[in-house]
């Protein structure tokens, strides 16, 4: 996977690729907080298509960790399984917690698999929030804002309706962008770049009202 532009292409069934990843659609509505969950291992219901995710102890709390260092082109994702939104409401807390190459992380939706999906990504590095399409790998910049980089917990919201994104940080509406290159219903998940190592928590998600 890579970070070269490419022009809107074909269309992926969302039905499709459920049925290859052998996930079902999940009931609308869901929210993860990891406290279930085993420290050092996966997360109940999150499929890893790349990197390492484990469950960490944070501060009394548990969260779900990407802790591979990944070479520079990599995309680490994991899929919350079964999932299934076209218009959705999703958000998550999360902070960046080391990365020389890249840091920080975000939000996927509408994913058919790996190489095809939406991705809203803060980047304290960089101090920027971006949304993007990612269609066969290949990642092209829908809207771009500066946003002040830190180590703190952030809050990241995503609103999808038809071809309208709008997108939040910590309450405070920064992106706003149009494409209809995925139309369909889709997997969500978390997301980081390279040597990103993010802690993510209160995974929400529902269909937009």
């Amino acid at each position: 996977m890579n970070e070269t532009e490419t022009p809107i292409g074909g269309r992926f069934r969302a039905a499709a690729a459920l049925a290859a990843l052998g996930l079902a659609a999940a009931a609308p509505g869901d929210r993860w907080d990891f406290e279930g969950d085993a420290v050092g291992g996966p997360a109940k219901g999150f499929a890893t298509a790349v990197g390492r995710w484990e469950v960490v102890e944070d501060g009394g709390s548990r969260a779900l960790a990407q802790k591979a260092e990944s070479p520079k082109p990599t995309f680490n994702i994991a899929f919350a399984e079964g999932t299934s939104f076209q218009d959705v409401d999703v958000s998550v807390r999360l902070r960046a917690e080391a990365g020389a190459i890249d840091r920080g992380g975000g939000l996927v939706w509408r994913a058919k698999d790996r190489d095809n999906y939406y991705i809203a990504r803060y980047n304290p590095l960089e101090e920027s929030l971006r949304v993007y399409k990612v269609e066969g790998g290949k990642r092209t910049q829908l809207d771009h804002a500066d946003a002040r980089g830190d180590g703190a917990w952030h809050t990241l919201r995503i609103v999808m309706k038809g071809r309208d994104i709008t997108g939040w940080l910590d309450g405070v509406r920064l992106l706003v962008a149009e494409d209809s290159t995925f139309p369909d219903a889709g997997l969500i998940g978390l997301w980081s770049k390279a040597d990103a190592r993010t802690s993510f928590d209160d995974l929400t998600a529902a269909p937009a009202p």
